[in-house]
């Protein structure tokens, strides 16, 4: 018991660091997890991930808004839209079989996937945080260590930055946010997820916001959607608590850690990279329920 509580938190703080990075509740990783690794059954394991997507997205949130990599107001619109739908997620899933939930998860993380790439193979090339990394570890010796005053200045330099890529969204964009958030609320509900994989691709390709800012609001939004979702799922008993809270125990500073990374990450990078995961994550889910594994 020790050692598996031990690995949950592990696990949970991977999850948490994509989950800040890409802006996603980490469903996509737990639910295969909660599958695979504490054998729940599909509605419980669904039902423990959205229960852990809460703290994760919290810590997550405030993090992203410290840096100003969210736009706080889309955010709110697109998790109120989400919220009335999570729980008819909720109630679709108890009557569906365990089968169609996973299957319904792969497929639209599958589809997800095809948009994020297709955006990415668009964005414009950047130099990778890799070289960036290496070429300051030639330049070590170099450069003498920077001041309090310098790092305090290139920190406003930062938030500066991130404070320029913020859109300007009209009554309309916040609509279509909203709807947003109606798709992403059932589909949190139904498999489990906090809804990110649905709502990073369709902010960025319908609201034309860069993949920093949809990271961070999309987990404004999750962390809304979400709770009346685990709610219900909690009324139904079909939360596994311990499980949910060792995972939170890692997904916590591990979302901090995401969050705070994001700043440094080169946009394209950032697509490529949640493609990668979506497709993953698909992988997962398909291959559990037709026992491939």
């Amino acid at each position: 018991m020790v050692e598996m509580f031990l690995a949950a938190v592990v696990c949970g703080l991977f999850i948490g660091m994509l989950s800040g990075l890409l802006g996603i509740g980490g469903g996509m990783v737990m639910v295969p997890l909660l599958r695979l690794g504490f054998g729940l059954p599909a509605v419980s394991a669904t039902a423990t991930s959205l229960f852990t997507i809460v703290p994760t997205s919290i810590t997550g949130f405030v993090t992203h808004i410290r840096n100003k990599t969210c736009v706080p107001k889309l955010g709110v619109v697109a998790g109120i839209g989400g919220a009335f739908m999570s729980p008819v997620g909720v109630l679709a899933a108890n009557v569906s079989p365990a089968w169609l939930v996973m299957l319904a998860a792969a497929v639209i993380m599958g589809y997800s996937s095809v948009n994020t790439f297709r955006k990415a193979s668009k964005a414009p090339k950047e130099g990778s945080l890799f070289a960036k990394v290496k070429r300051a570890f030639d330049n070590r010796g170099q450069n003498p260590v920077p001041t309090a005053a310098e790092k305090a200045a290139a920190r406003e330099a930062r938030l500066a930055e991130m404070e320029a890529m913020r859109p300007h969204l009209s009554g309309k964009q916040l609509a279509q946010g909203a709807l947003i958030g109606l798709a992403a609320g059932f589909a949190s509900g139904y498999i489990g997820v906090g809804g990110g994989f649905i709502m990073v691709p369709l902010f960025i390709s319908l609201l034309g916001i860069s993949m920093k800012q949809a990271s961070g609001t999309s987990l404004i939004a999750i962390l809304i959607l979400a709770i009346p979702g685990v709610v219900t799922q909690g009324m139904l008993g079909n939360i596994d608590y311990l499980a949910g809270l060792a995972l939170a125990c890692g997904s916590i500073p591990g979302a901090v850690l995401g969050a705070t990374l994001i700043q440094y990450v080169p946009e394209r990078g950032l697509r490529y990279c949640f493609g990668w995961f979506l497709i993953l994550g698909a992988m997962l889910l398909a291959a559990n329920e037709f026992a491939l594994l």
